[in-house]
């Protein structure tokens, strides 16, 4: 038995362990323990963690708004837990937060690469923008940010 719940600050150690773990999950100094309960608590009950029946972490789903659009981060569930439905369970639990902010339009990033991660959204009904070209600029020292 799976339970959806939302994530806290304590789930932040295994969320990180679970997305070194996997491929296609990017992770950079930006998703360091204080940030990622910094964003957390900017975005209180938006982020969900799977939870097995042992009390381990088997998937998470990081999402967050800036109060008019919705966005989903590393997005993951553990290989011995996938083709259950858990993420599409992770996604619906994330967008319903979202929606009961008041967010209407969600967006995530995907590597180019990362043809079973597209596979997983376009099965889910999210549409490619390929109209879209992503621009970063890094403000500090760190080019890891």
């Amino acid at each position: 038995m799976v339970t959806i719940r939302p994530m806290v600050e304590e789930d932040i150690p295994a969320a990180l362990q679970l997305w070194q773990a996997l491929p296609g999950i990017g992770l950079r100094d930006a998703d360091s323990p204080a940030a990622l309960a910094k964003y957390l608590a900017r975005n209180p009950g938006c982020s969900v963690v799977a939870v097995g029946g042992t009390g381990d972490l088997v998937g998470v789903s990081l999402a967050g708004h800036d109060g008019r659009r919705g966005y989903l981060h590393h997005v993951a569930v553990a290989p011995h837990a996938q083709k259950l439905g858990l993420g599409r369970r992770l996604v619906e639990a994330c967008l319903a937060a979202l929606k009961a902010d008041g967010i209407e339009k969600v967006h995530l990033w995907v590597y180019a690469a990362n043809e079973p991660g597209k596979g997983f959204w376009k099965h889910l009904g999210w549409r490619e923008r390929t109209e879209l070209v992503l621009m970063s600029v890094v403000t500090g020292d760190n080019p890891n940010a």
